[in-house]
C-alpha cells in the first residue's frame, strides 16, 4: 500500500484507501499523510503521528501536531513550538512561538519576542538578521518584511535580492513577482523593476504567460507579462 494513495475521509476523522476504511478506527482529526509515509492524528490522549499501518510513531502527545516536511515535522508542546524528526525524536532544543513547515531545506519560525527568521534542517538560524514577518522560501527566494514595514526578497544566505523595498510582496512565480508600492499592486522581475506601468488593486501571479488583474475601475482583466491587455472577464 502506497501512503500517496491514502486519503482523508470526507469527515477528517478517518483514512480511506481505495473506498474501504483503514486501521478500522475513527479519531477525533486526522490530516493527510506526507513523505516518508507519516500523517497527524488526534484522539483523546493528545495529537501523535501514525505510519501506514495505523501504529503510532513514538508514545508522546502533543497539543498539536502538523505533517512532515523534509522528514521534520511542527508540533506544540503547552506554548512550546518545534520539530521533531520521523522517529519523533526533537531535533533542537530551542522553544518558538510558532514554527512553519520546512520548504527547500529551510523553516520560518517566530521567537517570543514576535520576530522571524528562518532556520535550517538543524535549527540553526540560516542568518543574524529578525524581521517584522517572514514567508517561506520558493526557488531560492523569501518575502521578509522590515521593521520599517517595507518587503524585500531575501535570498537563502539572508542577503538582499535587490535594493528595491515594497509596500507588500510575493514569492517569484516562473521569474516573476507580485509586489505593490504607492500606486497599487503590479508585477516585477529578479531585479525588482516594473515589468510595466498600469497598476491595479490587485494581481495575480503568471499563470502560462498570462494574470489576472482588477483594475482601478472594478474591472477583471487578463494581462500578459508585457501588460497588454489580453481579455476582458
Amino acid at each position: 500500500m502506497n501512503w500517496r494513495d491514502i486519503i482523508v475521509s470526507k469527515e477528517s476523522n478517518s483514512f480511506k484507501y481505495k473506498d474501504e476504511q483503514l486501521f478500522d478506527k475513527v479519531f477525533d482529526e486526522v490530516l493527510k499523510y506526507h513523505s516518508p509515509g507519516i500523517a497527524p492524528v488526534r484522539d483523546k490522549s493528545g495529537w501523535y503521528h501514525i505510519d501506514v499501518k495505523g501504529n503510532e510513531v513514538y508514545k508522546e502527545r502533543y497539543n498539536r501536531a502538523f505533517g512532515y516536511y523534509f522528514n521534520r515535522a511542527s508540533v506544540i508542546h503547552e506554548n512550546n513550538w518545534f520539530h521533531v524528526n520521523e522517529l519523533g525524536k526533537r531535533l533542537y532544543d530551542a522553544n518558538y512561538a510558532w514554527t512553519g513547515n520546512y520548504q527547500e531545506k529551510v523553516c520560518s519560525v517566530r521567537d517570543f519576542n514576535n520576530q522571524y527568521f528562518h532556520i535550517d534542517l538543524e535549527g540553526k538560524s540560516i542568518y543574524e538578521s529578525k524581521y517584522r514577518f517572514v514567508g517561506d522560501f520558493k526557488d531560492g527566494f523569501a518575502c521578509v518584511r522590515l521593521f520599517s514595514g517595507e518587503y524585500k526578497h531575501i535570498n537563502l544566505k539572508g542577503g538582499f535580492l535587490n535594493d528595491k523595498a515594497f509596500l507588500d510582496l510575493g514569492v517569484f512565480h516562473k521569474n516573476y513577482a507580485i509586489a505593490k508600492d504607492r500606486r497599487g499592486w503590479h508585477h516585477i522581475d529578479k531585479h525588482g523593476n516594473e515589468l510595466y506601468e498600469e497598476r491595479y488593486v490587485m494581481v495575480e501571479p503568471f499563470y502560462n504567460g498570462f494574470a489576472v488583474v482588477d483594475t482601478l475601475l472594478g474591472e477583471k482583466q487578463i494581462i500578459d507579462e508585457q501588460g497588454k491587455l489580453s481579455l476582458e472577464i
